[in-house]
């Protein structure tokens, strides 16, 4: 499956921003979905996860204000971003896997399928 990530770009702090990955394939259905990022200097992170029978999951540093969402018709997951705050600043990715558990859903190293990354800038 290959992921392209969208949606990225420059806002204000509190402002909101919708970030789309689309996928090739005709199995997107079967692929749990991940977003990960990655801020200037630091270790890629867990965002949040949406699986086949869409129950989704989060970090801690974005619960309440993130909602992840998969569209099947479309091939589609969607990272819709409120109250943004500076520290969310980063190159967000998008990724795939048919595999992942749920306990390993917070591990880049789980997902074999990854988007080119949109980078989300948040202004304070």
């Amino acid at each position: 499956v290959q992921l392209q990530a969208s949606g990225g770009g420059l806002v204000q702090a509190g402002g909101s921003l919708r970030l789309s990955c689309a996928a090739s394939g005709r199995t997107f259905s079967n692929y749990v979905m991940g977003w990960f990022r990655q801020a200037p200097g630091k270790e890629r992170e867990f965002v949040a996860a949406i699986n086949r029978g869409r129950s989704t999951y989060y970090a801690d540093s974005v619960k309440g204000r993130f909602t992840i969402s998969r569209d099947n018709a479309k091939n589609t997951v969607y990272l819709q971003m409120n109250s943004l705050k500076p520290e969310d600043t980063a190159v967000y990715y998008c990724a795939a896997d048919p595999r992942v558990i749920v306990s390993n859903y917070y591990s880049d190293r789980r997902y074999d399928y990854w988007g080119q990354g949109t980078l989300v800038t948040v202004s304070s």
